[in-house]
């Protein structure tokens, strides 16, 4: 009998220190895991809004002041009913003619930020951006995950080799103005843009117009484009999208008709 008790006791001890070492093993792993989930969301970000009432400024997922540190921007801090227009330029569709007739038409300025495959592939209409009076920034030569990008000298490629194409295509040095592929960024891409001269350009105002084949409708994008603009919005469109091509025209009066006029990422500081 003894010696069965003392077997229970040794197989119940074995048990309890099995128990206690998974439990401190898993701890471990989960401190683990949540470290590496922190530095993660500390290393690289997607840019995200956040929107209130009907024409109030939306709040980004950094602040401007955080922001302004870096020379780093997402909406302008005026309260004057002023919006800065800007394009997202992949490639060329065949819309961005139109963007730019209904631009001229109206005096407006607008920022295009190119990626290399644009400048390749559509030179005249870069010059065409450029003598009409646009801005033209850098969104890198082969649009990847900038914020997966800690090495300052891949970081500085991207944005370097876009430069020399854009100086080659239109003989000036390209405008210092950066953004992100896609919103995504580190605090270490904030500060080595910033090093290199650059500032960096997120946005207040966007709407899903970037699939190709599944455009949103005129009715849709006033919804979004109209209900939600603001005092000094940066707007995020694509040149790819035919509906912005459609109603660009319309919009900008509308826009013009609720007091609003248009200014230029340079006069944001």
């Amino acid at each position: 009998m003894k010696k069965h008790l003392k077997k229970m006791a040794g197989t119940l001890a074995l048990f309890v220190f099995m128990y206690l070492l998974g439990t401190v093993v898993g701890a471990w792993v989960m401190a683990h895991r949540g470290s590496a989930a922190s530095a993660l969301i500390e290393n690289s970000e997607n840019w995200g809004l956040g929107f209130g009432a009907e024409g109030t400024k939306p709040a980004g997922n950094v602040s401007a002041e955080e922001l302004k540190q870096y020379n780093a921007w997402y909406v302008a801090s005026s309260e004057e009913k002023v919006i800065y227009l800007t394009f997202d330029a992949g490639f060329e569709n065949g819309n961005t003619p139109a963007i730019l007739d209904a631009l001229k038409k109206h005096s407006v300025p607008a920022a295009f930020f190119l990626v290399g495959n644009y400048l390749e592939t559509s030179p005249e209409l870069v010059k065409r951006m450029v003598e009409e009076g646009h801005t033209v920034g850098n969104h890198t030569y082969h649009h990847p995950d900038m914020g997966s990008i800690s090495d300052q000298a891949a970081f500085q490629k991207e944005l370097e080799d876009l430069e020399a194409l854009y100086e080659q295509v239109t003989g000036q040095e390209m405008t210092k103005f950066y953004r992100p592929p896609q919103g995504k960024y580190s605090e270490s891409n904030l500060k080595m843009a910033n090093a290199m001269g650059y500032q960096t350009f997120f946005w207040s105002l966007a709407y899903v117009d970037w699939y190709e084949n599944d455009q949103p409708t005129k009715e849709e994008a006033f919804e979004k484009l109209l209900g939600r603009i603001h005092p000094g919005a940066i707007v995020l469109l694509h040149s790819t999208s035919a509906t912005n091509a459609q109603i660009l025209d319309e919009l900008l009066t509308k826009w013009e008709e609720m007091g609003y006029r248009f200014g230029r990422l340079e006069d944001i500081s």
